[in-house]
């Protein structure tokens, strides 16, 4: 089996952030930065780094300006508010400042550095064993949200409620695979129900892959919460499953078994996100390449792979 491919951004170093930025990290730390680790897992383009400060305190800071992808900063700018928002128990890095220069400008987060690690890959069955008890609790924890509706919004018209397929049908690009050519009107259809198939009052990360997620020697923490939604609980272990397949996990319909929420959900529901899933990964890695995001598109096809051959298992159209 063939090495998935990486989830990587373009970063950069701590040297290469305009200095002003710099200056201004430096002037809220309140001590200079001596040592700066670029970490290289993620798509977000831009600064993730390790810094340690001259007073020997350590903290992880993201920042990304308008260049080289315009859309990152904003999304560094949500994150800050759905970070903020989340209850201290919740097992996930806590923030303690951002720095935000406002439209055109940059962004930087600064989060505390938590000494874990990602899982390994292939995953291993005992790490995988630890991720899915702590997706259980993280459900239960935010259920329901402690982010507002106004602020987090809802994961169906976010992800499930667009018209993937019928895109794909009404214009197929090349590249299509023939599956789904063949059910394209099908599929089209059944992704019409998939927003409502998700509702909930969970907070939802919407994002989860083994580059989200640090293990430590007590607990398992997720990062990176830019696009945390509300939806029903089974739906970010469905949406992490395609990417576990791809690395050397079980398959969907194992990893989705595993979950209680998952397992007791509507199936006729669950089919119908799948099918969204699907959507989404295979219409989004037929799009060129975004700025500095140069394994995207590879990593979504993989995953969109995955996502066809679950739906064809839950429908049963070959």
């Amino acid at each position: 089996m063939a090495a998935p491919p990486p989830a990587t951004g373009a970063r950069m170093s701590w040297e290469q952030l305009p200095r002003g930025v710099r200056a201004a990290v430096e002037r809220r730390l309140g001590a200079a930065v001596v040592a700066a680790e670029t970490q290289p897992a993620g798509f977000s383009p831009g600064l993730a780094a390790r810094l340690r400060t001259a007073d020997r305190r350590r903290l992880f800071l993201k920042a990304a300006g308008p260049i080289p992808n315009r859309q990152t900063p904003a999304m560094h700018h949500r994150e800050a508010r759905i970070a903020a928002a989340l209850p201290p128990a919740a097992p996930v890095p806590r923030l303690l400042w951002s720095h935000d220069e406002g439209e055109g400008g940059w962004v930087a987060l600064a989060f505390e550095d938590v000494a874990g690690r990602m899982p390994a890959q292939p995953w291993r069955a005992d790490e995988l064993d630890r991720v899915v008890a702590a997706l259980v609790d993280l459900s239960t924890a935010l259920t329901p949200s402690p982010v507002p509706r106004a602020l987090a919004g809802d994961a169906g018209p976010a992800v499930f409620g667009q018209p993937w397929w019928r895109q794909l049908r009404d214009a197929p690009p090349p590249g299509l695979d023939d599956w789904s050519r063949r059910h394209a009107a099908a599929l089209a259809t059944a992704e019409e129900g998939a927003a409502a198939a998700v509702a909930g009052e969970t907070l939802l990360h919407l994002d989860l892959r083994a580059d989200n997620l640090l293990l430590t020697a007590e607990r398992v923490v997720v990062v990176d919460w830019p696009h945390a939604r509300l939806g029903a609980a089974w739906v970010d272990v469905a949406g992490f499953a395609p990417s576990v397949a791809m690395q050397g996990g079980p398959d969907p319909e194992d990893l989705l078994r595993r979950h209680p929420a998952a397992r007791t959900a509507d199936p006729d529901a669950v089919t119908a996100a799948v099918v969204a899933l699907a959507g989404y990964f295979t219409h989004g890695a037929l799009q060129p390449s975004p700025p500095g995001l140069p394994t995207l598109r590879a990593f979504q096809a993989t995953q969109g792979a995955v996502a066809r051959r679950w739906v064809a298992r839950r429908t049963g159209w070959d």
